[in-house]
């Protein structure tokens, strides 16, 4: 069992940045790729990041590419998302999410979620 605890989030400005920490309970972390989504109010939870078990491969969402960036630290158990250039479509709750795999698959499910954390950005 792995719990996932998302922090970091808040109000910024537009233009501003955040930085999202997610950290993993347990000593399997570096068992899973990791992810992180978002929902906004009324729309589906898309995924926006992914990030391997090592660190060494990610991808984006064109709708994030070039401003956010997914990190980790295995050592300790925790994967980042940084977050610079926000706009106020980037308001929602952003989750961060755990799959048992080196790599993420889109097709798969998610075997672990964090609670949420919530990002509002103002105009």
């Amino acid at each position: 069992q792995v719990q996932l605890v998302d922090s970091g989030g808040g109000l910024v400005q537009a233009g501003g940045s955040l930085r999202l920490s997610c950290v993993a309970s347990g000593r399997t972390f570096v068992n899973y790729a990791m992810g992180w989504f978002r929902q906004a109010p009324g729309k589906e939870r898309d995924l926006l990041a992914r990030i391997n078990w090592s660190g060494s491969s990610t991808s984006y969402a064109d709708s994030v590419r070039g401003r956010f960036t997914i990190s980790r630290g295995n050592a300790k158990n925790t994967v980042y998302l940084q977050m610079n250039s926000l706009k106020p479509e980037d308001t929602a709750v952003y989750y961060c999410a755990a799959q048992r795999s080196t790599f993420w698959y889109d097709e798969r499910p998610v075997d672990y979620w964090g609670q949420g954390t919530q990002v509002t950005v103002s105009s």
